[in-house]
């Protein structure tokens, strides 16, 4: 199947397939999975214009609902968190827009910029992992959750029978929430600030933001990525909104290139995500969340130390 806007050719199979298996295990821990499917395009398809990045919201757009759905239905959604990420997130992604346009076109650059987002995310699972490994506690309290998720499970719809998060305080200052009889609470400036700057990064990237934020959560914060994961994806899935609106708004302003999404290519990523982030939210309970980390930096870093390889080439 030709796609004009991307300029490439492949077969119809390939994209909701690559996409499929991508978010079946990211959606997991928060992730939507666009982050590795922009150098798959890049890379393996060939597709390295601006619009990119916008196609890869589009595939955000379309993929992303039924893992969310997935985590309300379970009552794993902190929608103050959610709340609070896109507000932050999506001037961010609106600005990140315009600098991958005006001043990052070139791929080269770009794979460049990718390589240290992607080293960065990276390494910060890593750190929690190695931390997580040192204390034991986190990942003990995680398998806890984990067990308790799956004893109170509703064998007749899969569903908790009573929501497990209960929300306990929201304040301009501070949120704080209980799951399974553990409290958390976290600054509301701090993941405000903090989701501005990475709406920023993942504007340019491509990705709505939440692939970067999802690590600060579970390392900085200390949230368990049982609660953070649809959080994550919530507000990856609004910010994408706005960022492909954005892309083809401003897509007359650069007609020498291509800058909006390839809405076919889009679809086709958007349907496989679709089918593998449910399938992922879904199976997320029975997974021990040292092997989703892990299994997070291993893709990361792979990818990351790939695309400067092919840089310095």
């Amino acid at each position: 199947m030709v796609f004009p806007t991307a300029g490439i050719e492949v077969a119809i199979w390939v994209p909701p397939l690559v996409a499929f298996v991508i978010s079946f295990f990211t959606s997991m821990g928060g992730v939507s999975g666009a982050f590795l499917l922009l150098p798959f395009q890049m890379s393996f398809l060939g597709y390295t214009a601006p619009s990119v990045s916008a196609t890869n919201q589009l595939f955000n757009i379309v993929a992303i609902p039924s893992g969310v759905w997935r985590y309300v239905r379970e009552g794993r959604m902190v929608w103050p968190l959610a709340w609070v990420v896109i507000i932050g997130t999506l001037p961010g992604v609106l600005i990140g827009a315009v600098v991958r346009v005006a001043w990052v076109p070139d791929p080269g650059s770009f794979r460049l910029f990718a390589a240290l987002v992607l080293l960065y995310i990276g390494g910060k699972m890593g750190l929690d992992q190695i931390r997580s490994t040192k204390t034991s506690s986190p990942d003990a309290a995680e398998a806890g959750f984990r067990k308790r998720m799956q004893k109170h499970q509703n064998p007749l719809n899969g569903f908790e029978s009573n929501s497990p998060l209960c929300i306990k305080r929201v304040s301009f200052r501070q949120i704080a929430y209980e799951f399974y009889g553990e409290r958390y609470k976290f600054s509301t400036p701090g993941i405000f600030a903090l989701s501005v700057v990475v709406g920023i990064v993942g504007g340019i990237y491509g990705i709505g933001g939440g692939a970067i934020i999802a690590p600060f959560f579970i390392t900085v914060f200390g949230l368990p990525v049982y609660t953070v994961a649809g959080a994550a994806l919530m507000g990856t899935f609004v910010t994408s909104i706005a960022g492909v609106a954005f892309y083809q708004g401003i897509a007359p302003l650069y007609p020498e290139l291509s800058v909006a999404p390839d809405w076919s290519l889009g679809l086709l990523f958007g349907l496989g995500g679709a089918a593998g982030m449910y399938l992922g939210a879904r199976c997320q309970k029975f997974v021990p969340a040292w092997f989703i980390k892990w299994m997070l930096c291993g893709i990361i870093f792979f990818t990351a130390v790939r695309y400067i390889v092919i840089f310095f080439k």
